[in-house]
């Protein structure tokens, strides 16, 4: 059973990653903070899955 703050992190990750213009600096950060709340109760799966959403979020970052 995945956290709901995992699920927070996934949501806010996807949320920047799929629009088409630029993110704005606030949602990043408030993504960041779900990733970053998000491991304190993740399992060793979820743990894996939120460093591939930060992975993502920095990826992300660069291409403004």
């Amino acid at each position: 059973m995945q956290n709901n703050l995992f699920q927070q992190a996934k949501s806010a990750v996807s949320n920047i990653t799929n629009r088409n213009g630029e993110a704005r600096e606030k949602n990043i950060q408030t993504a960041k903070n779900c990733i970053n709340s998000a491991r304190a109760n993740a399992s060793q799966e979820e743990q894996a899955q939120l460093q591939q959403l930060e992975s993502e979020l920095e990826r992300h970052q660069g291409l403004k």
